[in-house]
């Protein structure tokens, strides 16, 4: 996934980043010559199959009072800290709690192995509370999180969340009539380069394209892969049925395939062409094409089913294009390599957030407000306080997500210990 979503995870383009502002098993085929099976249509959100749910109105937390960031600011502690309030005057419901130690345990061993990038934690100081959650009774999850955690407000705290979820369309894994959308796997000549080993100055930035003669170029952007420029390589996973749910599943990062014979196969990211990830829905907003309240998933997917033609075009404005593999395990996977959780993981910008970590949400809507745990990444999901939380599977984790769009405050449980080295108490 991922969604989706939003530099992509690795395992997830995954986002269904700023969608709301675009404005996340084998099966036996038939013979070739069999008669072509019609394709599964995928399932659609009740109670309507083109609306979004309908936002369950929320007063949030205001952030706390903090310094302007200072300009250029690029992680979390270049952002500034502000110290929050204990973990038991957030309000936290015990089954949030419990669910959340449940997936924080899960993430504790990749966790322990990063490197953290925004700056907040150190080498060792996640030991202690990963070493109780092993043993911790998920009943009592309230007074995990209270002893091993203080809260920090990064930045201004000013949080905007979106959604994203495993979508599932119609496909077949050979190309037969009715499926002729190619899912590809990632290129053998998809090139990562690491900025950072010819230049300190570029540490952390990477680039991704191809070899051409002696020169490295961009990858294929979304228009040239549509048009063939990985045709007859013997790429394709799949094949889809409709171009602009797989489109959606691509922003997603993860879904499920419906194959014809009713079997399920499932998906995960496998890097991206490295182009910028460009949403739609505010190209058609900003022209007009779109109006208030229609920038929805569900939305943009009736603008692009309306004039398939006209829809392909505009698809083709986001030249970001995600290649996947097939899943046999658990999933989906979130950027730490573990399984993302519906309800319970957010993608969050790793400069900004420890990946593993705890976050509180307090949004003007009811849906997402809670504990979550920070398990994955996403292209579109960018700077402090900016999350996409994962809905799971299925027709209401489709509705939520695919309209989304909440503000209000954002606050980080971490280790006491980073709390204190980062605050002074």
């Amino acid at each position: 996934m991922n969604p989706a979503r939003r530099r992509p995870s690795a395992s997830r383009y995954a986002l269904f980043a700023i969608l709301p502002l675009l404005s996340a098993c084998a099966s036996v085929i038939p013979p070739a010559d069999a008669p072509a099976a019609r394709p599964v249509p995928a399932p659609r959100p009740a109670p309507s199959p083109d609306a979004a749910a309908q936002p369950v109105p929320a007063t949030p937390n205001p952030p706390l009072a903090a310094a302007p960031a200072p300009e250029g600011a690029t992680t979390a502690v270049e952002a500034g800290i502000v110290l929050g309030p204990e973990y038991n005057e957030l309000g936290v419901a015990p089954e949030q709690a419990t669910a959340a130690l449940k997936a924080f345990r899960l993430s504790c061993p990749a966790l322990q192995r990063r490197t953290d990038a925004s700056g907040l934690t150190q080498s060792g100081e996640w030991t202690e509370s990963c070493a109780a959650a092993t043993g911790w009774p998920d009943r009592d999850a309230g007074n995990f999180f209270s002893r091993y955690f203080g809260t920090v407000q990064v930045g201004a705290g000013s949080a905007f969340v979106t959604g994203y979820f495993e979508p599932e369309i119609a496909a077949s894994r050979t190309r037969r009539p009715g499926y002729e959308v190619p899912i590809y796997r990632r290129p053998a000549d998809l090139v990562d380069v690491d900025l950072g080993l010819f230049s300190d100055a570029l540490k952390g930035k990477k680039i991704r394209g191809r070899v051409q003669g002696s020169n490295f170029v961009p990858y294929y952007d979304r228009a040239a892969i549509e048009g063939g420029a990985l045709a007859n390589r013997g790429l394709e996973i799949a094949w889809a049925a409709d171009a602009a749910e797989f489109f959606f599943l691509q922003i997603q990062g993860s879904g499920r395939l419906r194959l014809p014979d009713g079997s399920v196969m499932r998906i995960g990211y496998d890097s991206q062409n490295g182009r910028d990830y460009v949403g739609i829905g505010k190209l058609l907003r900003d022209r007009g094409e779109l109006q208030p309240g229609q920038a929805s998933m569900q939305g943009i997917l009736d603008y692009l089913h309306a004039d398939p033609v006209r829809g392909a075009a505009v698809m083709n404005e986001n030249p970001s294009w995600v290649f996947f593999r097939e899943l046999t395990g658990a999933g989906p996977l979130g950027a730490l390599g573990v399984p993302v959780t519906g309800r319970v993981s957010v993608a969050a910008d790793p400069k900004y957030v420890p990946l593993g970590a705890p976050v509180f949400l307090s949004l003007d809507r009811a849906e997402p407000n809670g504990l979550w745990i920070a398990q994955d990444t996403g292209g579109a999901i960018k700077g402090a306080n900016r999350f996409d939380s994962f809905w799971g599977a299925g027709d209401s984790a489709r509705a939520i997500a695919g309209g989304m769009a909440a503000r209000g405050s954002a606050l980080l449980l971490l280790p006491r210990a980073s709390v204190a080295r980062l605050t002074g108490r």
